[in-house]
Formats: C-alpha cells, structure tokens, sequence
C-alpha cells in the first residue's frame, strides 16, 4: 500500500492516525513523507519497527533507524529534495503526469532519468506521487471536510490531501458547517474522505 503523511520532524504528523496503523499491524508499506521524524516522533515509529519498505522522502537524518535499515538492504529510499518532493506531490493532486527540473542535470540525482529539451535547455522528468490513503493533521475541520491548518503544521498536509485516493483527516477540532473562517481554509472539502477527532500526541517533544 502506498501511503502519503503528512508533517515535517512530527509537526503536523496526525499522531492517532498512525497510531491506528501501527496498532493495525500493516506492514510492507510505501511510504513518501517529507523526512522519517524521529525514531519515536511521527512516521518514526513505523521505519523503527521495520513497517515501512520503500520510502519517498527528502531526509533522513533525524533518525537513525532508517539509516541503518538503509544500508542494510531493508528499506529502500528515494532521495528528493524538498522542494521538488512537494510540486511532484502538487503534480500528483492536480492530476499531472510529472514535472520538468534542471535540479541535478549530470549529477547523482540524475539517475537516468527522463530527459527532455524545451526552449533548447534540458530538464529531467520526476514523476507526480499519489497515494493510495493520504493520512493528514488539521487543526480544525467542519462536516463538509473544509481544512484549517496550525502555522507550520500545514507543511505539506494540503498537498497531500489533494494526491490521496482516499484522504483521512485527524482535526484537533471539528466545528459545525459555517464555523470556519472562509478565509483560512486551505484544502476544501472535495478532497477529503474521512474526519477522525484527534486525541492529541503520546510522544514527547525534543523541546520538552
């Protein structure tokens, strides 16, 4: 199964959620997320118990685990940068094939790669990412599915609640139709599958 989650070190990671999935044994998952969390913060937890077989992510220094899997042959993982780890997630949403980057032309990253010409200058082709479940953290939600995003929580949960085949939201809080501000909505409903009400996170922050 292919699984998008959103957050970034855990921030904005939805904490029930994967609480859910690991209590629900899945194993032999593929996951892309912006980074591994820590090895007991956010998607952490699943690359420390081995639940994870392939990775799309742009990082994975802070946790040690996934190093080591990784160059043990047990986990295998697709470098992206960041940046281009969230248009290829946008792409994904928008129902676009992949997008054109000069980033790494020649290099590592180059891989082989798609390459095609416009304007007479190269670029690669990186391929759009969907997922099977997109799994997403809001702060809050109305009936309808209608998001709001906490400051930098808001990472790349949007993006991945467009990119999701099915798309479940944990909220902090869930407010009746017309409680939210249209202003602040950032993902609307017609994206959104499932609303689960959070139950707040059970690991401890670095800063705690």
């Amino acid at each position: 199964m292919t699984l998008m989650v959103g957050g970034f070190g855990g921030v904005g990671s939805p904490p029930s959620l994967l609480r859910a999935l690991l209590e629900s044994g899945a194993t032999e998952l593929h996951l892309i997320s912006n980074d591994t969390g820590f090895p007991d913060i956010g998607v952490g937890r699943l690359v420390r118990q081995g639940r994870i077989r392939s990775l799309v992510t742009s990082h994975i220094g802070s946790n040690p685990f996934a190093g080591k899997l990784m160059t043990e042959g047990q986990l295998q993982v697709e470098f992206s940068p960041q940046g281009t780890l969230a248009e290829r997630i946008r792409a994904g949403g928008a129902g676009l094939g992949g997008i054109l980057l000069d980033v790494g032309l020649d290099s590592i990253i180059d891989g082989g790669k798609q390459r095609v010409q416009v304007g007479g200058k190269d670029y690669l082709v990186e391929e759009a990412l969907t997922a099977e479940i997109s799994l997403v953290f809001a702060k809050q939600a109305d009936a309808f599915g209608n998001l709001v995003f906490d400051k930098s929580a808001r990472n790349m949960n949007p993006l991945m609640a467009m990119a999701g085949d099915i798309t479940i939201v944990e909220a902090e809080e869930i407010v009746p139709l017309g409680g939210l501000d249209p202003e602040g909505i950032a993902v609307p409903g017609i994206f959104v599958d499932y609303i689960v009400p959070s139950k707040g996170v059970d690991w401890t922050w670095a800063w705690e």
